[in-house]
Protein backbone atom coordinates (compact mmCIF):
# COMPACT_ATOMS: atom_id res chain seq x y z
CA UNK A 1 0.00 0.00 0.00
CA UNK A 2 1.39 3.39 -1.02
CA UNK A 3 1.87 6.17 1.52
CA UNK A 4 -1.02 8.37 0.36
CA UNK A 5 -3.78 5.73 0.66
CA UNK A 6 -2.29 4.63 3.99
CA UNK A 7 -2.39 8.18 5.35
CA UNK A 8 -5.94 8.62 4.04
CA UNK A 9 -7.03 5.32 5.63
CA UNK A 10 -5.38 6.24 8.93
CA UNK A 11 -6.92 9.71 8.92
CA UNK A 12 -10.44 8.40 8.22
CA UNK A 13 -10.06 5.74 10.92
CA UNK A 14 -8.86 8.33 13.42
CA UNK A 15 -11.72 10.66 12.49
CA UNK A 16 -14.31 7.89 12.98
CA UNK A 17 -12.82 6.97 16.37
CA UNK A 18 -12.77 10.65 17.39
CA UNK A 19 -16.39 11.16 16.36
CA UNK A 20 -17.54 8.01 18.14
CA UNK A 21 -15.79 9.08 21.31
CA UNK A 22 -16.95 12.69 21.20
CA UNK A 23 -20.51 12.19 20.04
CA UNK A 24 -21.21 10.47 23.33
CA UNK A 25 -22.57 12.73 26.05
CA UNK A 26 -19.47 14.33 27.59
CA UNK A 27 -18.92 13.57 31.26
CA UNK A 28 -22.35 11.95 31.53
CA UNK A 29 -23.25 10.87 35.04
CA UNK A 30 -23.88 7.15 35.64
CA UNK A 31 -27.33 5.63 35.70
CA UNK A 32 -28.71 4.89 39.18
CA UNK A 33 -27.78 1.48 40.56
CA UNK A 34 -30.07 -1.49 40.19
CA UNK A 35 -30.28 -5.25 39.69
CA UNK A 36 -28.79 -6.76 36.54
CA UNK A 37 -31.50 -7.12 33.90
CA UNK A 38 -32.30 -10.41 32.17
CA UNK A 39 -32.08 -10.62 28.37
CA UNK A 40 -35.12 -9.12 26.59
CA UNK A 41 -37.49 -9.06 29.62
CA UNK A 42 -35.05 -7.02 31.68
CA UNK A 43 -36.01 -6.70 35.34
CA UNK A 44 -39.68 -7.65 34.93
CA UNK A 45 -39.09 -10.93 36.85
CA UNK A 46 -37.77 -8.89 39.78
CA UNK A 47 -41.17 -7.25 40.33
CA UNK A 48 -42.77 -10.35 41.88
CA UNK A 49 -46.49 -10.72 42.68
CA UNK A 50 -46.61 -7.56 44.84
CA UNK A 51 -44.32 -5.04 43.10
CA UNK A 52 -44.26 -2.37 45.82
CA UNK A 53 -42.95 -5.00 48.27
CA UNK A 54 -40.34 -6.31 45.80
CA UNK A 55 -39.15 -2.81 44.91
CA UNK A 56 -38.93 -1.85 48.60
CA UNK A 57 -36.73 -4.91 49.22
CA UNK A 58 -34.51 -4.04 46.25
CA UNK A 59 -34.14 -0.48 47.57
CA UNK A 60 -32.56 -1.79 50.78
CA UNK A 61 -29.77 -3.21 48.58
CA UNK A 62 -29.43 -0.64 45.81
CA UNK A 63 -30.54 2.55 47.56
CA UNK A 64 -33.52 4.93 47.42
CA UNK A 65 -32.98 5.74 43.71
CA UNK A 66 -32.85 2.69 41.45
CA UNK A 67 -32.68 2.07 37.73
CA UNK A 68 -34.50 -0.89 36.23
CA UNK A 69 -34.83 -2.08 32.67
CA UNK A 70 -38.37 -3.39 32.15
CA UNK A 71 -38.25 -4.93 28.70
CA UNK A 72 -36.90 -2.09 26.56
CA UNK A 73 -38.03 0.71 28.88
CA UNK A 74 -35.81 2.58 31.33
CA UNK A 75 -37.54 2.83 34.72
CA UNK A 76 -36.38 4.80 37.75
CA UNK A 77 -37.83 4.13 41.20
CA UNK A 78 -37.88 6.66 44.05
CA UNK A 79 -38.05 5.05 47.48
CA UNK A 80 -37.25 7.88 49.89
CA UNK A 81 -38.84 11.22 50.70
CA UNK A 82 -35.81 13.23 49.57
CA UNK A 83 -35.53 11.48 46.21
CA UNK A 84 -39.29 11.72 45.63
CA UNK A 85 -39.11 15.46 46.33
CA UNK A 86 -36.42 15.90 43.67
CA UNK A 87 -38.60 14.22 41.06
CA UNK A 88 -41.98 15.63 42.06
CA UNK A 89 -40.88 19.12 43.10
CA UNK A 90 -37.51 20.09 41.60
CA UNK A 91 -38.09 18.23 38.30
CA UNK A 92 -41.88 18.20 38.41
CA UNK A 93 -42.33 19.90 35.02
CA UNK A 94 -40.05 17.37 33.34
CA UNK A 95 -42.15 14.50 34.71
CA UNK A 96 -45.60 15.98 34.10
CA UNK A 97 -46.75 13.46 31.46
CA UNK A 98 -47.61 9.76 31.57
CA UNK A 99 -45.82 7.04 29.61
CA UNK A 100 -47.77 5.06 26.99
CA UNK A 101 -49.69 2.20 28.59
CA UNK A 102 -52.38 -0.24 27.59
CA UNK A 103 -54.74 0.72 30.44
CA UNK A 104 -54.97 4.34 29.26
CA UNK A 105 -55.43 3.21 25.67
CA UNK A 106 -57.99 0.45 26.09
CA UNK A 107 -59.90 1.48 29.24
CA UNK A 108 -59.52 5.25 29.69
CA UNK A 109 -60.83 6.22 26.24
CA UNK A 110 -57.40 6.38 24.59
CA UNK A 111 -55.92 8.99 26.96
CA UNK A 112 -58.98 11.27 26.87
CA UNK A 113 -59.34 11.25 30.67
CA UNK A 114 -57.66 13.50 33.23
CA UNK A 115 -55.49 10.86 34.89
CA UNK A 116 -53.63 9.72 31.76
CA UNK A 117 -54.02 12.71 29.41
CA UNK A 118 -50.66 14.06 28.16
CA UNK A 119 -49.53 17.25 29.84
CA UNK A 120 -50.71 20.17 27.75
CA UNK A 121 -53.71 22.42 26.95
CA UNK A 122 -56.36 19.68 27.06
CA UNK A 123 -55.04 18.32 30.37
CA UNK A 124 -55.08 21.84 31.80
CA UNK A 125 -58.69 22.28 30.65
CA UNK A 126 -59.78 19.04 32.30
CA UNK A 127 -57.83 19.87 35.45
CA UNK A 128 -59.38 23.36 35.62
CA UNK A 129 -62.90 21.99 35.21
CA UNK A 130 -62.37 19.54 38.06
CA UNK A 131 -60.60 22.07 40.30
CA UNK A 132 -63.13 24.87 39.83
CA UNK A 133 -66.46 23.12 39.32
CA UNK A 134 -66.10 19.83 41.19
CA UNK A 135 -63.50 20.04 43.95
CA UNK A 136 -63.15 23.70 44.93
CA UNK A 137 -64.06 24.68 48.50
CA UNK A 138 -67.25 26.33 47.24
CA UNK A 139 -68.27 23.30 45.18
CA UNK A 140 -67.66 20.95 48.10
CA UNK A 141 -69.68 23.20 50.38
CA UNK A 142 -72.51 23.12 47.83
CA UNK A 143 -72.31 19.31 47.76
CA UNK A 144 -72.08 18.96 51.57
CA UNK A 145 -75.58 17.58 51.94
CA UNK A 146 -74.80 14.98 49.30
CA UNK A 147 -71.67 13.97 51.20
CA UNK A 148 -73.74 13.40 54.33
CA UNK A 149 -76.19 11.37 52.23
CA UNK A 150 -73.29 9.24 51.07
CA UNK A 151 -72.25 8.37 54.61
CA UNK A 152 -75.85 7.61 55.51
CA UNK A 153 -75.99 5.22 52.57
CA UNK A 154 -72.85 3.56 53.90
CA UNK A 155 -74.56 3.14 57.27
CA UNK A 156 -77.59 1.64 55.56
CA UNK A 157 -75.38 -0.83 53.73
CA UNK A 158 -73.99 -1.96 57.07
CA UNK A 159 -77.36 -2.13 58.83
CA UNK A 160 -79.74 -3.15 56.06
CA UNK A 161 -77.55 -4.55 53.29
CA UNK A 162 -78.91 -1.97 50.84
CA UNK A 163 -79.02 1.73 50.06
CA UNK A 164 -81.87 3.85 51.32
CA UNK A 165 -81.29 6.69 48.84
CA UNK A 166 -81.68 6.23 45.13
CA UNK A 167 -83.47 3.32 43.57
CA UNK A 168 -81.61 0.49 45.29
CA UNK A 169 -80.14 -0.69 41.98
CA UNK A 170 -79.35 -4.42 42.27
CA UNK A 171 -76.37 -3.89 39.97
CA UNK A 172 -74.49 -1.96 42.66
CA UNK A 173 -72.37 -4.98 43.56
CA UNK A 174 -71.71 -5.67 39.89
CA UNK A 175 -70.45 -2.10 39.50
CA UNK A 176 -68.17 -2.48 42.51
CA UNK A 177 -66.74 -5.64 40.92
CA UNK A 178 -66.11 -3.69 37.72
CA UNK A 179 -64.19 -1.01 39.62
CA UNK A 180 -62.07 -3.61 41.43
CA UNK A 181 -61.34 -5.37 38.14
CA UNK A 182 -60.35 -2.03 36.60
CA UNK A 183 -57.87 -1.39 39.41
CA UNK A 184 -56.40 -4.88 39.13
CA UNK A 185 -55.99 -4.63 35.35
CA UNK A 186 -54.60 -1.09 35.53
CA UNK A 187 -52.02 -2.31 38.04
CA UNK A 188 -50.80 -5.13 35.79
CA UNK A 189 -47.31 -4.80 34.36
CA UNK A 190 -48.37 -5.68 30.83
CA UNK A 191 -45.43 -7.14 28.90
CA UNK A 192 -46.64 -5.45 25.72
CA UNK A 193 -46.10 -2.02 27.32
CA UNK A 194 -42.40 -2.79 27.80
CA UNK A 195 -41.70 -5.02 24.77
CA UNK A 196 -43.72 -3.38 21.97
CA UNK A 197 -42.83 -6.06 19.42
CA UNK A 198 -44.96 -8.62 21.29
CA UNK A 199 -47.82 -6.29 22.19
CA UNK A 200 -50.05 -7.70 19.44
CA UNK A 201 -49.71 -11.21 20.91
CA UNK A 202 -51.36 -10.12 24.21
CA UNK A 203 -49.38 -12.82 26.00
CA UNK A 204 -51.07 -12.27 29.38
CA UNK A 205 -54.55 -11.72 27.95
CA UNK A 206 -54.59 -8.29 29.60
CA UNK A 207 -55.59 -6.30 26.50
CA UNK A 208 -58.54 -8.62 25.82
CA UNK A 209 -59.77 -8.20 29.40
CA UNK A 210 -59.32 -4.42 29.20
CA UNK A 211 -61.35 -4.11 26.01
CA UNK A 212 -64.14 -6.25 27.47
CA UNK A 213 -64.21 -4.22 30.70
CA UNK A 214 -64.16 -0.96 28.73
CA UNK A 215 -67.26 -2.04 26.81
CA UNK A 216 -69.10 -2.69 30.09
CA UNK A 217 -68.09 0.68 31.54
CA UNK A 218 -68.94 2.48 28.32
CA UNK A 219 -72.44 1.03 28.34
CA UNK A 220 -72.88 2.04 31.98
CA UNK A 221 -71.59 5.58 31.36
CA UNK A 222 -73.71 6.04 28.23
CA UNK A 223 -76.79 5.26 30.31
CA UNK A 224 -75.79 7.85 32.91
CA UNK A 225 -75.14 10.46 30.22
CA UNK A 226 -78.54 9.93 28.66
CA UNK A 227 -80.31 10.12 32.03
CA UNK A 228 -78.61 13.41 32.89
CA UNK A 229 -79.10 14.90 29.44
CA UNK A 230 -82.82 14.21 29.77
CA UNK A 231 -82.84 16.24 32.99
CA UNK A 232 -83.66 13.35 35.32
CA UNK A 233 -80.84 14.27 37.69
CA UNK A 234 -79.73 17.66 38.97
CA UNK A 235 -77.57 19.16 41.67
CA UNK A 236 -74.88 16.47 41.80
CA UNK A 237 -71.27 16.21 40.68
CA UNK A 238 -72.14 14.50 37.41
CA UNK A 239 -74.82 17.00 36.48
CA UNK A 240 -72.35 19.80 37.03
CA UNK A 241 -69.83 18.11 34.78
CA UNK A 242 -72.33 17.46 32.01
CA UNK A 243 -73.62 21.04 32.19
CA UNK A 244 -70.15 22.17 31.07
CA UNK A 245 -70.31 20.24 27.81
CA UNK A 246 -71.06 23.28 25.67
CA UNK A 247 -68.89 25.72 27.58
CA UNK A 248 -65.44 26.61 26.33
CA UNK A 249 -63.09 26.38 29.30
CA UNK A 250 -59.45 27.31 29.06
CA UNK A 251 -57.14 26.58 26.15
CA UNK A 252 -58.46 23.12 25.38
CA UNK A 253 -61.86 24.01 23.92
CA UNK A 254 -65.13 22.31 24.79
CA UNK A 255 -65.75 19.00 26.50
CA UNK A 256 -66.70 16.14 24.22
CA UNK A 257 -68.92 13.20 25.18
CA UNK A 258 -65.83 10.99 25.18
CA UNK A 259 -64.01 13.33 27.57
CA UNK A 260 -67.06 13.48 29.83
CA UNK A 261 -67.24 9.68 29.95
CA UNK A 262 -63.50 9.46 30.56
CA UNK A 263 -63.77 11.94 33.45
CA UNK A 264 -66.75 10.06 34.88
CA UNK A 265 -64.69 6.88 34.72
CA UNK A 266 -61.95 8.63 36.71
CA UNK A 267 -64.45 9.92 39.26
CA UNK A 268 -66.19 6.58 39.74
CA UNK A 269 -62.97 4.58 39.97
CA UNK A 270 -61.11 6.98 42.25
CA UNK A 271 -64.15 7.91 44.32
CA UNK A 272 -65.35 4.41 45.15
CA UNK A 273 -62.42 2.03 45.31
CA UNK A 274 -59.77 4.20 46.96
CA UNK A 275 -62.10 5.61 49.63
CA UNK A 276 -63.76 2.32 50.49
CA UNK A 277 -60.46 0.42 50.71
CA UNK A 278 -58.92 3.10 52.96
CA UNK A 279 -61.95 3.05 55.29
CA UNK A 280 -61.76 -0.75 55.40
CA UNK A 281 -58.07 -0.61 56.39
CA UNK A 282 -58.85 2.01 59.07
CA UNK A 283 -61.60 -0.07 60.68
CA UNK A 284 -59.38 -3.16 60.55
CA UNK A 285 -56.58 -1.31 62.36
CA UNK A 286 -59.00 0.00 65.02
CA UNK A 287 -60.33 -3.52 65.60
CA UNK A 288 -56.75 -4.69 66.08
CA UNK A 289 -56.19 -1.82 68.52
CA UNK A 290 -59.36 -1.67 70.67
CA UNK A 291 -57.91 1.02 72.95
CA UNK A 292 -57.55 3.34 69.95
CA UNK A 293 -61.14 2.61 68.93
CA UNK A 294 -62.29 3.45 72.45
CA UNK A 295 -60.36 6.75 72.41
CA UNK A 296 -61.84 7.67 69.03
CA UNK A 297 -65.37 6.95 70.28
CA UNK A 298 -64.77 9.00 73.41
CA UNK A 299 -63.59 11.97 71.32
CA UNK A 300 -66.73 11.85 69.15
CA UNK A 301 -69.01 11.38 72.17
CA UNK A 302 -67.45 14.44 73.81
CA UNK A 303 -67.60 16.74 70.77
CA UNK A 304 -70.68 15.46 68.92
CA UNK A 305 -72.63 13.66 71.64
CA UNK A 306 -74.75 10.55 71.21
CA UNK A 307 -78.04 12.11 70.13
CA UNK A 308 -77.06 12.84 66.54
CA UNK A 309 -74.72 11.51 63.90
CA UNK A 310 -71.39 13.20 63.21
CA UNK A 311 -71.41 15.58 60.23
CA UNK A 312 -68.78 17.11 58.01
CA UNK A 313 -68.88 20.32 60.08
CA UNK A 314 -67.58 18.38 63.11
CA UNK A 315 -64.44 17.07 61.38
CA UNK A 316 -62.12 20.00 62.18
CA UNK A 317 -62.60 19.35 65.91
CA UNK A 318 -62.02 15.58 65.68
CA UNK A 319 -58.23 15.68 65.81
CA UNK A 320 -57.84 12.04 66.86
CA UNK A 321 -60.03 10.87 63.97
CA UNK A 322 -57.89 12.98 61.62
CA UNK A 323 -54.76 11.36 63.03
CA UNK A 324 -56.25 7.88 62.56
CA UNK A 325 -56.96 8.66 58.92
CA UNK A 326 -53.44 10.03 58.37
CA UNK A 327 -51.90 6.94 59.92
CA UNK A 328 -54.10 4.73 57.74
CA UNK A 329 -52.96 6.61 54.64
CA UNK A 330 -49.36 6.18 55.80
CA UNK A 331 -49.44 2.42 56.40
CA UNK A 332 -52.01 1.58 53.71
CA UNK A 333 -51.74 4.16 50.91
CA UNK A 334 -54.54 3.70 48.40
CA UNK A 335 -52.03 3.84 45.52
CA UNK A 336 -48.86 2.11 46.82
CA UNK A 337 -46.92 2.73 43.60
CA UNK A 338 -47.64 6.16 42.18
CA UNK A 339 -49.16 6.33 38.72
CA UNK A 340 -46.18 6.38 36.33
CA UNK A 341 -44.70 9.53 34.86
CA UNK A 342 -42.27 9.94 31.96
CA UNK A 343 -39.16 12.11 31.58
CA UNK A 344 -39.63 14.64 28.76
CA UNK A 345 -35.90 15.42 28.74
CA UNK A 346 -32.65 14.11 30.20
CA UNK A 347 -32.01 15.27 33.74
CA UNK A 348 -29.84 14.62 36.77
CA UNK A 349 -31.20 13.48 40.11
CA UNK A 350 -29.13 12.75 43.20
CA UNK A 351 -25.98 12.76 41.07
CA UNK A 352 -27.32 10.18 38.59
CA UNK A 353 -28.26 10.48 34.92
CA UNK A 354 -31.96 10.03 34.14
CA UNK A 355 -32.41 9.58 30.36
CA UNK A 356 -35.24 11.10 28.36
CA UNK A 357 -38.18 8.70 28.07
CA UNK A 358 -37.55 7.06 31.45
CA UNK A 359 -40.63 5.96 33.36
CA UNK A 360 -40.77 7.19 36.97
CA UNK A 361 -42.35 5.12 39.73
CA UNK A 362 -42.56 6.52 43.26
CA UNK A 363 -42.85 3.79 45.90
CA UNK A 364 -45.28 5.65 48.17
CA UNK A 365 -45.70 2.52 50.33
CA UNK A 366 -41.96 2.17 50.98
CA UNK A 367 -41.42 5.88 51.68
CA UNK A 368 -44.10 5.89 54.38
CA UNK A 369 -42.42 2.91 56.08
CA UNK A 370 -38.87 4.25 55.91
CA UNK A 371 -37.23 3.62 59.32
CA UNK A 372 -34.98 6.64 58.73
CA UNK A 373 -38.06 8.87 58.71
CA UNK A 374 -40.46 7.12 61.11
CA UNK A 375 -40.13 5.68 64.60
CA UNK A 376 -41.40 2.08 64.68
CA UNK A 377 -42.68 2.49 61.09
CA UNK A 378 -44.67 -0.76 61.03
CA UNK A 379 -46.71 0.18 64.11
CA UNK A 380 -50.16 1.73 63.73
CA UNK A 381 -49.69 4.78 65.91
CA UNK A 382 -52.00 7.76 65.16
CA UNK A 383 -50.52 9.79 68.03
CA UNK A 384 -47.41 10.38 65.92
CA UNK A 385 -49.47 13.06 64.08
CA UNK A 386 -50.72 14.79 67.25
CA UNK A 387 -49.04 17.49 69.34
CA UNK A 388 -46.20 15.83 71.20
CA UNK A 389 -45.84 13.14 68.54
CA UNK A 390 -42.94 12.76 66.13
CA UNK A 391 -44.72 14.30 63.10
CA UNK A 392 -47.37 16.73 64.39
CA UNK A 393 -47.09 19.05 61.40
CA UNK A 394 -46.90 16.47 58.62
CA UNK A 395 -49.91 16.39 56.32
CA UNK A 396 -50.95 14.15 53.42
CA UNK A 397 -51.71 16.90 50.88
CA UNK A 398 -48.51 16.57 48.84
CA UNK A 399 -46.20 19.03 50.60
CA UNK A 400 -44.61 16.59 53.06
CA UNK A 401 -42.94 13.88 51.02
CA UNK A 402 -42.71 11.43 53.93
CA UNK A 403 -46.37 10.53 53.29
CA UNK A 404 -47.89 11.28 49.87
CA UNK A 405 -50.86 8.93 49.36
CA UNK A 406 -52.39 11.37 46.85
CA UNK A 407 -49.13 12.02 45.02
CA UNK A 408 -47.53 15.46 44.68
CA UNK A 409 -46.72 18.13 42.14
CA UNK A 410 -48.70 18.89 38.99
CA UNK A 411 -50.17 15.40 38.82
CA UNK A 412 -51.38 15.24 42.42
CA UNK A 413 -54.86 13.75 42.73
CA UNK A 414 -57.29 16.53 41.81
CA UNK A 415 -59.92 15.13 44.19
CA UNK A 416 -57.67 15.14 47.26
CA UNK A 417 -59.94 17.48 49.28
CA UNK A 418 -63.06 15.45 48.60
CA UNK A 419 -61.18 12.19 49.21
CA UNK A 420 -60.00 13.36 52.63
CA UNK A 421 -63.46 14.58 53.63
CA UNK A 422 -65.08 11.35 52.47
CA UNK A 423 -62.68 9.07 54.33
CA UNK A 424 -62.71 11.16 57.52
CA UNK A 425 -66.50 11.36 57.57
CA UNK A 426 -66.99 7.67 56.81
CA UNK A 427 -64.48 6.58 59.45
CA UNK A 428 -65.98 8.97 62.02
CA UNK A 429 -69.53 7.78 61.26
CA UNK A 430 -68.64 4.09 61.52
CA UNK A 431 -66.63 4.63 64.72
CA UNK A 432 -69.42 6.64 66.33
CA UNK A 433 -72.28 4.37 65.29
CA UNK A 434 -70.99 0.88 66.00
CA UNK A 435 -68.95 -1.38 68.18
CA UNK A 436 -67.15 -3.91 66.01
CA UNK A 437 -66.62 -7.64 66.46
CA UNK A 438 -64.77 -9.98 64.14
CA UNK A 439 -66.52 -12.89 62.50
CA UNK A 440 -65.66 -16.52 63.21
CA UNK A 441 -64.31 -15.74 66.67
CA UNK A 442 -61.02 -14.43 65.27
CA UNK A 443 -58.82 -12.74 67.84
CA UNK A 444 -58.13 -9.09 66.92
CA UNK A 445 -54.36 -9.53 66.99
CA UNK A 446 -54.69 -12.48 64.58
CA UNK A 447 -56.59 -10.52 61.94
CA UNK A 448 -55.12 -11.07 58.48
CA UNK A 449 -53.60 -7.78 57.27
CA UNK A 450 -52.02 -9.11 54.07
CA UNK A 451 -52.29 -7.03 50.93
CA UNK A 452 -53.49 -7.87 47.45
CA UNK A 453 -51.86 -5.91 44.67
CA UNK A 454 -53.63 -3.79 42.12
CA UNK A 455 -53.43 -0.17 41.14
CA UNK A 456 -55.05 0.42 44.55
CA UNK A 457 -54.20 -1.34 47.79
CA UNK A 458 -56.87 -3.92 48.58
CA UNK A 459 -56.97 -6.32 51.50
CA UNK A 460 -56.07 -9.91 50.56
CA UNK A 461 -59.07 -11.01 52.64
CA UNK A 462 -62.15 -8.75 52.90
CA UNK A 463 -62.88 -7.51 56.41
CA UNK A 464 -65.78 -9.55 57.82
CA UNK A 465 -67.25 -7.93 60.94
CA UNK A 466 -70.36 -7.88 63.12
CA UNK A 467 -71.44 -4.29 63.90
CA UNK A 468 -73.35 -3.59 67.10
CA UNK A 469 -75.37 -0.41 67.49
CA UNK A 470 -73.96 1.88 70.18
CA UNK A 471 -76.33 4.88 69.84
CA UNK A 472 -80.02 5.22 70.64
CA UNK A 473 -82.32 3.76 67.95
CA UNK A 474 -83.89 7.14 67.16
CA UNK A 475 -80.52 8.49 65.97
CA UNK A 476 -80.37 5.92 63.16
CA UNK A 477 -84.05 6.33 62.27
CA UNK A 478 -83.71 10.07 61.89
CA UNK A 479 -81.09 9.53 59.18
Amino acid sequence: MSLLPLLLYTSITALVIYLLLNLRTPNRKPLPPGPTPWPIVGNLPHLGPIPHHSLAALATKYGPLMHLRLGFVDVVVAASASVAAQFLKTHDANFASRPPNSGAKHIAYDYHDLVFAPYGPRWRMLRKICSVHLFSAKALDDFRQLLNVCTTNALARVMLGRRVFGDGDPKADEFKDMVVELMVLAGEFNIGDFIPAVDWLDLQGVTKKMKKLHARFDSFLNTILEEHKSGNSTGDLLSTLISLKDDADGDGGKLSDVEIKALLLNLFAAGTDTSSSTVEWAIAELIRHPQLLKEAQEEIDTIVGRDRLVTELDLTQLTFIQAIVKETFRLHPSTPLSLPRIASEDCEVDGYYIPKGSTLLVNVWAIARDPKMWTDPLEFRPTRFLLGGEKPNVDVRGNDFEVIPFGAGRRICVGITLGLRMVQLLVATLVQSFDWELAKEIEPDKLNMDEAYGLTLQRAEPLMVHPKLRLSPHVYKSH
